[in-house]
C-alpha cells in the first residue's frame, strides 16, 4: 500500500511536469494569459475599490478588511482551479468517450480526471490574491500571531477542499446529462463573486445556507471575525477543516454516477 502511494504521488508530479513542459512550448501565450488572469481579477479590486469611495464600510467590515477576505477566497478559489481544472471540463470528456479510456487504466479515476487538466496560468489570479492579502494584512492592525497564521492555513486548506468538491459535483452530474449544467457556476465563480464581502452581510438564510448547505461560512465568514478580532472564540480556527468534510458527499454523488455511467456512444 504504502508503494503504491509513493508511486501514485510520482506520476502526478509525472503530470505537472507533462503540464510545465508543454505551457512552455508556447511561452509568449503562457505568460500573457497568466497577465490576462491577473488583470481580471483587478477589475475585481476596482470594484472593491469604489464600492468603499462611496460607502465607508459594510456591515462593519473595512476597507482593508474586506481586501484581507477577498484575497482568501480568491486564492482558495484559483487553487482548486488549477488542481481540479480536471472536473471543470468534464463534460467534454464525457462526451468524446474518452472516460471509457479511463476506466479501463489501472489508476483511480478521480487521480487521471485531476491530472488530464492542470490549469498552471491561474497563477495570474493568486498573484493578484497575494497583492491584496499583503496589502490588507499590512493595514487591517492585526496582531498577527501563531494562531491566526494558523487559521489563514486552514482557510486556504477548507476552501481549496471545498470548492474542489463543487467541482467534483459538477463532474458528477455529468454522467446523468452528457452535458455541462451552467447554474452550477452559481456555485463556483459566484461563490467567488459574492465571497468579496462577508457572507454576513446577506442575511440570516443565506448565511444559513452557507453554514449547512454549502459550507462557504465556515472558510469565509466565521474565522474572518476571529482573524478580525471580532470573536476570540479559538474554535473557529478550526472549522475551515470542518468544511473540508463536504469532500464526502462529493465523493459519494462521483461514485454514484461513476456506477451509472454506460458510456456516451461516442
Amino acid at each position: 500500500m504504502k508503494s503504491s502511494k509513493i508511486s501514485g504521488t510520482r506520476l502526478y508530479i509525472h503530470y505537472i511536469s507533462i503540464h510545465v513542459r508543454s505551457a512552455m512550448q508556447y511561452k509568449a501565450s503562457f505568460v500573457m494569459t497568466t497577465i490576462g488572469q491577473f488583470l481580471v481579477s483587478f477589475n475585481m479590486f476596482l470594484g472593491i475599490y469604489f464600492m468603499f469611495e462611496r460607502f465607508g464600510s459594510v456591515e462593519g467590515f473595512t476597507y482593508n478588511e474586506v481586501l484581507l477576505c477577498f484575497s482568501i477566497m480568491l486564492t482558495e478559489y484559483s487553487l482548486a482551479e488549477c488542481i481540479a481544472r480536471g472536473f471543470d471540463t468534464f463534460d467534454s470528456m464525457v462526451r468524446k468517450g474518452e472516460f471509457d479510456r479511463i476506466m479501463t487504466r489501472p489508476r483511480n479515476e478521480i487521480f487521471q480526471v485531476l491530472g488530464s487538466n492542470i490549469e498552471l496560468t491561474r497563477m495570474g489570479k493568486m498573484a493578484q490574491a497575494a497583492v491584496m492579502f499583503i496589502y490588507g494584512m499590512t493595514r487591517c492592525g492585526i496582531n498577527w500571531e501563531l494562531s491566526r497564521v494558523v487559521t489563514v492555513i486552514f482557510m486556504l486548506i477548507g476552501g481549496t477542499a471545498l470548492f474542489c468538491g463543487i467541482f467534483l459535483i459538477y463532474a458528477a452530474l455529468c454522467f446523468y446529462t452528457l452535458d455541462g449544467l451552467e447554474f452550477m457556476n452559481i456555485l463556483t465563480d459566484g461563490a467567488r463573486e459574492y465571497g468579496k464581502y462577508p457572507i454576513s452581510i446577506y442575511g440570516k438564510r443565506m448565511m444559513q445556507i452557507c453554514t449547512f448547505v454549502i459550507p462557504y461560512a465556515l472558510v469565509q465568514y466565521y474565522p474572518l471575525t476571529y482573524l478580525t478580532g471580532r470573536s476570540d472564540n479559538v474554535l473557529l480556527i478550526f472549522l475551515p477543516l470542518c468544511a473540508a468534510l463536504f469532500l464526502i458527499p462529493c465523493f459519494v454523488i462521483w461514485k454514484m454516477g461513476v456506477r451509472h455511467y454506460k458510456s456516451s456512444g461516442s
